[in-house]
């Protein structure tokens, strides 16, 4: 699927995005009824709704609804409006995480007479060599 030839930061892959009119206007929909959704959640906390046990449910219900209408949202917005790019990306050996060097991913021998110098640099990586 991926070209030998790629390099860090290439792009492998770009679809642009379809955008199409029906997911617009889905989209529109959706948030006219995410307003009322917030619109009575609000309102139902300014009369106090959530005081008692069916007005608690009916809160916890509209904020429900609020987060799935939104992921919906979200969904169609990313699904149609935003292009499909796969960027090429390079994995690194476990050594290179530890700021190690290439010619020291083995080991290196421990001097004794820098025994200190050790320490410090096993503490802090980018203490002077």
């Amino acid at each position: 699927m991926s070209s030998s030839g790629s390099s860090y930061g290439d792009i492998h892959r770009y679809e642009p995005a379809r955008e199409s009119t029906t997911a617009a206007i889905a989209i529109v929909l959706l948030t006219v009824i995410e307003v009322v959704f917030v619109f009575l959640f609000v309102y139902g906390l300014m009369f106090g709704w959530a005081s008692t046990e069916f007005g608690n449910m009916y809160m916890g219900a509209l904020l429900a609804l609020i987060f799935i209408d939104l992921g919906f949202i979200l969904l169609l917005y990313r699904k149609e409006f935003l292009p499909d790019v796969m960027i090429v990306k390079k994995r690194r050996r476990k050594w290179e995480d530890l700021y190690v060097r290439e010619d020291q991913k083995d080991g290196v021998e421990l001097d004794a007479g820098n025994a200190w110098d050790t320490v410090k640099r096993a503490i802090y990586p980018y203490y002077k060599r």
